[in-house]
């Protein structure tokens, strides 16, 4: 009778297992979809048009903010693709960069990551613009981005769709700012996991790096290269220009001594920054280590060989950077002033 009535119990148990399963896999699939939305808390509530009720005209405004600024000032283009990279890649897409030293808070401006950087009274000027026009609607977040978006358009990259609704932190993250923004010299295994962290694949990060089209460096971040002894791995043709630009191996920071990244075309977002690589005249460590390793040699020589490849990619690449982790809904704030937070 022991034996039946265990049995019996083993039969129950089987059987209730089976009628529990699809109840199981139900409460399992709702707490992965739950988990997933709450890992990418924000994401889903961007969008494009976002202002399209609110302030109907601030995409168009900030559009001819920047083209003027642009005419009066072609390096501010620049500006607008670096704030993004400095905003949105350290922790979220958030307006944190553009936060000044005050009222407790430590700008991130003060971080040896943003030397160079410059611009800023800039993005008071697309503020005060929109404030006139809709007060305490726009972010200075979607300040950031879309003033980037319409930046790399005007250097002659892509034009890029981005959603909108980011909102405005009221932290700054100093700290996080010299892990989470990769060095002139990180080695490129640092470089790929940082982007990996947040959502950027290989491919995405060669693209990202093609930004160094742009602009140029200070001499205080290439010298390693060329003194004592210049890398072998330079050109030396090239490394004899870059001694001319930067003529000693130790040179004052708050000197403006510089070598532009691309000398062909330094103020357009085009292929010619992997050409160069390919030809050993990468300025910056990490540019010349992006030519040399074995996971991303192959996509510097296909975006060497096929711009329209490139600006694909980095379209791809820098909508996954401005959608990284945004503050929405009632989270942050609308700062009226974006060096301050209300």
């Amino acid at each position: 009778m022991a034996t039946i009535r265990g049995q019996k119990h083993n039969l129950c148990s089987t059987t209730c297992l089976i009628l529990l399963l699809p109840l199981l896999l139900q409460f399992y699939s709702v707490t992965v979809l739950v988990r997933g939305r709450e890992n990418n808390a924000g994401q889903s509530d961007l969008q494009l048009n976002y202002y399209e009720q609110s302030c109907p005209n601030a995409e168009e405004i900030i559009k001819q903010e920047v083209s003027k600024l642009y005419d009066k000032q072609a390096n501010t283009a620049v500006s607008w693709v670096r704030n993004l990279f400095h905003d949105c890649g350290v922790k979220s897409c958030d307006a944190s960069l553009l936060l000044e030293t005050a009222n407790g808070i430590v700008s991130e401006q003060e971080s040896n990551r943003s030397f160079g950087m410059r611009n800023f009274e800039y993005v008071r000027t697309i503020k005060e613009a929109l404030e006139k026009e809709c007060p305490m609607t726009v972010s200075c977040a979607d300040i950031v981005a879309l003033s980037a978006r319409d930046g790399i358009a005007m250097l002659g990259g892509p034009r890029i769709e981005m959603k909108t609704g980011r909102r405005d932190s009221r932290e700054s993250y100093l700290t996080e700012v010299e892990t989470a923004i990769p060095n002139h010299n990180d080695s490129m295994p640092s470089v790929l996991s940082t982007f990996q962290s947040i959502g950027i694949d290989t491919e995405g990060t060669v693209a990202l790096l093609g930004a160094h089209s742009l602009g140029r460096v200070h001499c205080v971040n290439l010298v390693h290269r060329l003194y004592p002894t210049v890398d072998p791995t330079l050109d030396p043709d090239f490394a004899k220009y870059l001694k001319r630009r930067c003529p000693t191996p130790d040179p004052d920071p708050k000197v403006v001594l510089y070598a532009r990244k691309d000398w062909e075309t330094p103020m357009i977002l085009d292929n010619f920054y992997y050409k160069h690589l390919l030809e050993h005249k990468g300025l910056l460590l990490v540019d010349q280590a992006l030519a040399s390793d074995p996971l991303t040699s192959p996509f510097v020589e296909k975006m060497a060989a096929d711009n329209g490849y490139f600006h694909d990619q980095f379209s791809r690449a820098i909508l996954l950077l401005s959608e990284n982790n945004p503050l929405t809904g009632d989270q942050g704030e609308i700062r009226k002033d974006c060096r301050y937070v209300n």
